[in-house]
């Protein structure tokens, strides 16, 4: 999912001061409360670890959604009609609202949007490793909605239920929204597989190189997961890597078979016994050498972003300048 930097050991993220562990009375409060199913809200005392986990987690899910504007958005201009411009255009337009509604939830913690993007774009904040390979040809746009935004939804749907208030609420429109990148794009190669052969050969093609990519994109398994198991215990997460990985690949061999292309595992087979498919090895060194920095666009990402967001601050100093006028305005009329 958005959130698989949670597996990799982060130092560098920033954490508000939190109240300690020390009071039991606390503490028992907190616990009742997840064990009864219930949701701990910005203005509650949690502790400093649960503070921290969900500081990461929410910071790392916002800067995979600003980041994946990006290999998508490399597109628009480049549409093949009028329509698809429009929906991708729509589609990246989500992707930024995604983002600032998660850069929100991290703001009830305690933290500053500001010192969150700083740490983005100096590389010290982790994303998705999924943003950092290339879209070589449109039909890695369709695939990107199918598989990418599929493996997305899958992951997302349990966050809906997440033990934060804040983050579980913003969840609940951004899955709504996600459906519809998961059905658009999979409905531009339902297209494309009627056409020519040319566009069969290109959207099989895309498949060949996103899906082992998506896959990684749980985590690694659960067994080597760093912060999956107290993640659960804490419901921040509901199912492990490895129950939404299956899940994933069950649901999507069949609409592969309907849409007519070919996932490229030769292991890939269903297993009576488990009542699940079966599936190769992934390549987990490639998953660590990518979420360190070592993909095919881990610094042109970052280097876009960066080129962006200062392109932008003329825009953030008006805005603040017009705000504070206002707020002088406001108070001399108070007066």
């Amino acid at each position: 999912m958005y959130t698989q930097a949670m597996d990799i050991p982060d130092p560098a993220q920033p954490a508000p001061a939190t109240p300690d562990l020390a009071d039991p009375a606390q503490l028992a409060r907190f616990e009742a409360v997840l064990s009864g199913g219930g949701r701990i809200e910005a203005q509650d005392w949690m502790p400093a670890a649960y503070r921290k986990t969900l500081l990461r987690q929410i910071s790392q899910h916002a800067h995979s959604e600003i980041v994946g504007m990006l290999p998508e958005g490399n597109w628009i201009s480049r549409a093949p009609s009028l329509k698809r411009k429009a929906i991708l255009i729509a589609k990246v337009q989500d992707e930024g609202g995604h983002g600032l509604y998660l850069y929100g939830a991290a703001e009830t913690l305690g933290a500053r949007r500001a010192d969150l993007i700083d740490a983005l774009l100096a590389g010290r904040a982790k994303y998705s490793s999924i943003f950092n390979y290339p879209t070589l040809g449109w039909a890695d746009v369709g695939v990107i909605g199918w598989l990418v935004d599929g493996a997305a939804i899958m992951n997302q749907i349990p966050l809906c239920r997440c033990s934060y208030g804040p983050y579980a609420r913003a969840m609940i429109r951004i899955c709504k929204e996600e459906s519809f990148h998961q059905r658009q794009g999979y409905e531009a190669l339902l297209v494309m597989m009627r056409g020519t052969g040319a566009q069969r050969r290109m959207v099989q093609d895309a498949v060949d190189r996103w899906w082992w990519k998506c896959l990684a994109m749980f985590g690694p398994p659960d067994a080597d997961s760093e912060h999956g198991a107290q993640s659960m215990r804490w419901g921040i997460k509901r199912m492990g890597n490895d129950e939404l990985r299956q899940k994933f690949i069950d649901a999507t061999v069949p609409q592969a078979q309907i849409l007519g292309v070919t996932l490229p595992d030769p292991q890939l087979k269903w297993n009576d016994e488990r009542g699940h498919y079966d599936h190769g090895p992934i390549d987990w060194e490639e998953f660590r050498s990518t979420l360190a920095g070592d993909g095919p666009c881990n610094r042109e990402r970052i280097a876009t972003r960066a080129e962006a967001h200062e392109n932008g601050r003329w825009v953030r100093e008006a805005a603040l300048a017009h705000a504070r006028k206002q707020q002088q305005r406001a108070q001399g009329a108070g007066t």
